[in-house]
Formats: structure tokens, C-alpha cells, sequence
């Protein structure tokens, strides 16, 4: 009886689990190298918007970047406008999950 009950159990945890994977799975991350047309920080320093034109499709794309170390680099000016980038970002959200130049940095 306790082994089918266990058994019963770890089915289902496998089932949600399962489940859950998919659900973080499914959001779509792109990868895009493109030049920075515009760089905005915000004022409190802790995020920034910037605006690449991809090179292949010619499209603006606007990218939410909030990591620190991505931060940093816009205020010491290693990244600036005008530098070709590799990003991956959520497409949902526009939010960046890298943001490199791709010369290296």
C-alpha cells in the first residue's frame, strides 16, 4: 500500500515538475548583433534602455538592460553609442540576458 501511494506521488511531483520546466522553456530568447543607435541610462543608475538596428534585418530593436555589470560599463563608457553588439533577450519583454560588444570587453 506504501509503495503505491509513494509511487502515486512521485508521478504527479514528476508531473509538475515536468510542467514547470515548460513553462520557463517556452519564452523565446533571440540573439541579435547589431550597432547601438541610442543609449539611455535612467536616472537612478539601476537600468537602461538601449536601441541596436540589427545588422541583418536593418530593424530597431529596444533591449532593457538591468545587470549590473552591463551597468557598469555603460557608465565608464567601455560600451557607447556607435558599438556593434551580441545580445540575447527575451522577445516578450525586451529584457537582456547578454549584452557584449563583439570585439570583446
Amino acid at each position: 500500500m506504501k509503495k503505491s501511494v509513494s509511487a502515486v506521488v512521485l508521478s504527479a511531483l514528476i508531473g509538475v515538475s515536468s510542467l514547470a520546466f515548460v513553462g520557463t522553456a517556452s519564452a523565446d530568447a533571440v540573439t541579435i548583433v547589431g550597432t547601438i543607435s541610442k543609449l539611455k541610462l535612467a536616472p537612478d543608475g539601476k537600468s537602461a534602455t538601449a536601441i541596436l538596428k540589427d545588422v541583418k534585418s536593418g530593424e530597431s530593436v529596444t533591449i532593457k538592460v538591468a545587470d549590473d555589470l552591463t551597468l557598469d560599463k555603460f557608465k565608464d563608457k567601455r560600451i557607447v553609442e556607435g558599438d556593434e553588439i551580441r545580445t540575447k533577450f527575451e522577445k516578450l519583454d525586451g529584457k537582456s540576458k547578454s549584452f557584449k560588444k563583439t570585439a570583446g570587453c
